[in-house]
Formats: structure tokens, C-alpha cells, sequence
């Protein structure tokens, strides 16, 4: 059996849409009608009826797809056999953000597992690099408000990061050993880096909405410029998680002050495709699953989407 054919069959299955599948295969829509075509006539059944929003499985067609999966994983995991095992690879969204610090402790963990560390932009890239097989699992905060996760992509909730308010010592906050969300309403917090369709502006927004905050996201986001003006204001401040890695002059003398009461936090989650057979795949997941740091007894906060990650693990927790 042509296993092209069958993975051209699930990646129409998982989308719905012989053109989506397509541009996931890299491939001419032509290309993925031809495929269907051959497949079915190799089976003698139907798999597909196409429908006004694109293509639904026939009964047969769904009979077929778990034995589809199991083809496809069997095919890589032969090839794995005869050929040198590739590098697990990962996004991390940034090199300076928290998920890359849970991929080091990964790798000081497990240094016999080779990685290959990417970042790319968004949820909707790492999607498509999932589904694509170019990255074997990504780290993103997920379920944005009417933004389910696509047939095929697994999500755990892996670290819930507190955030910190970052200022100035001439801040009128400076002095304070920690600050509620609440007392943050009418400061200018500056997040320049904040781009509209991304899933975390629609954490800020949510977080914004929910303690009244001003976030202003305009001008450029260049290296150090936040830092810069927050040094030298007595009103600017901007907000950064806790394992967010900044360096500064140490003439800007900036405070990092906890949240608290309630600590807001950022829901870090890990995205893999079902199809994809990468053994250190479960050793990661095992990995973030122990690795969770213990958090002081309180209240958190995180918004109401957030909460419908699918597979939802919060290890050490009830």
C-alpha cells in the first residue's frame, strides 16, 4: 500500500479540506485528489464525501483511519530501524522565555537525547509544523476562545508560570514586596511585544479585561528599549514571567515583583501530533510532567479558555 496515499488520506481526515491538507503536505491540491483516487480504488470503498465545507469521512473512511495511523507509525518506526535516529525537535517560542529553560532541564536530565531547538511565531505556525512533521512538539498556551485544537494535536498543560511586575526603583510600586493585579489598574504597563492573533495577546487582553489593566502594546518591540524606559520612569512598568530571562545595566537597579492574591499565570502547554512516533517524545512529556516547581499555597488565576487544554495535567497537584 502506498503510504504517501495514506498519509495524504489522514492529513485530509485531520483537516477536513483536500486544499488544507494540501498546503500541509506541501503539495498541489491536484496531487491530493490523485492520491484519494488510487487509494480508494486500492480498497474498493469510498473514503470521502465531499460536503459544502469540504470533505467528510464516509463510514468506510472511518473504519479505515485508525488502520491509517497505525500504517503510517509502523512505516516510520521501519525506517527508524535502518537509519540514524534524528534529533527531537522543539519550539520554544523564544530563547529567553520559560519554555526554553524547560527544555534545558530536559536536556541536563537527558543529554543523551539529541534536541534541535526551533521558535517559531505563533500557535497557528506551530500547527501547521506539527501537522507538517517539521517539529515533533511544540510549547504554546492553547485554546484561545473559539480556537479548539485541530484532529490529530495532543496538548498537556505542562507549567502554569507566575508573572512579575517589572519597574523602576522610582516607581511608585518599587518599595513593595509583592502587588496585586488589582493594584496595577490606572499604571501604564508598556508590552510592546504583544501582536494581535497571537495567543498570548489574547491572554493579556483576557488578564486586562479581568483586573481592569491598561496594556499598551504600541511602538516597536527593540531589545532592551522596555527595560530601558521602565528604568528611568516613575509611572512605566511592564509585565514579564517569572523564568523570563533579562539582563540589564546594573545602573538600571529594576525590581522583579511577584503577583499575588491572585498570582496571575501563564499556561504553558506541550503540543505533539498523535502520528508522530519520535521516541523521546514520552520522555519529554515524563520529563515536564516531574518537573513542576512547588508554589507557594494561594490563589491563581489564569483565564476561563485556558482551562479546555484537552489531556489538562497539573503534575503535584489535586
Amino acid at each position: 500500500m502506498d503510504l504517501k496515499a495514506v498519509r495524504t488520506f489522514v492529513a485530509v481526515a485531520d483537516s477536513g479540506q483536500f486544499q488544507e491538507a494540501a498546503a500541509i503536505l506541501a503539495v498541489t491540491q491536484q496531487a491530493v485528489s490523485k492520491r484519494i483516487a488510487a487509494l480508494e480504488k486500492e480498497l474498493g470503498a469510498r473514503l470521502f464525501t465531499r460536503t459544502a465545507r469540504g470533505a467528510a469521512l464516509t463510514v468506510d473512511g472511518a473504519a479505515f483511519l485508525p488502520h491509517a495511523r497505525e500504517l503510517l507509525l509502523a512505516g516510520e518506526r521501519a525506517a527508524a530501524s535502518v537509519r540514524p535516529r534524528r534529533a527531537l525537535r522543539v519550539d520554544v517560542v523564544g530563547a529567553r522565555l520559560a519554555p526554553a529553560a524547560l527544555l534545558r532541564g530536559f536536556h541536563e536530565a537527558h543529554p543523551d537525547i539529541a534536541l534541535d531547538v526551533v521558535t517559531l511565531f505563533d500557535v497557528d505556525s506551530a500547527l501547521t509544523a506539527l501537522r507538517s512533521g517539521s517539529v515533533d512538539a511544540s510549547f504554546r498556551a492553547v485554546a484561545m476562545p473559539g480556537r479548539p485544537l485541530p484532529r490529530g494535536v495532543e496538548a498537556v498543560r505542562v507549567y502554569d508560570e507566575p508573572l512579575q511586575l517589572l519597574i523602576g526603583p522610582g516607581h511608585a510600586l518599587a518599595g513593595l514586596g509583592s502587588v496585586s493585579p488589582g493594584q496595577l489598574a490606572g499604571h501604564r504597563i508598556w508590552m510592546p511585544g504583544i501582536v494581535d492573533g497571537t495567543e498570548w495577546a489574547a491572554y493579556y487582553a483576557s488578564l486586562a479585561a479581568e483586573f481592569g489593566l491598561t496594556i499598551d502594546s504600541s511602538g516597536p518591540n527593540f531589545t532592551g528599549a522596555v527595560q530601558d524606559a521602565v528604568a528611568g520612569s516613575g509611572t512605566l512598568a511592564t509585565l514579564v514571567g517569572e523564568r523570563t530571562r533579562l539582563v540589564w545595566p546594573a545602573g538600571h537597579d529594576l525590581r522583579r515583583i511577584p503577583l499575588r492574591d491572585p498570582t496571575p499565570v501563564y499556561p504553558h502547554s506541550l503540543l505533539w501530533s498523535t502520528a508522530d512516533p519520535h521516541p523521546a517524545l514520552a520522555a519529554l512529556r515524563a520529563h515536564l510532567g516531574a518537573s513542576e516547581p512547588d508554589r507557594e499555597a494561594g490563589r491563581t488565576w489564569t483565564p476561563g479558555w485556558a482551562e479546555a487544554v484537552r489531556g489538562v495535567f497539573r503534575p503535584g497537584r489535586a
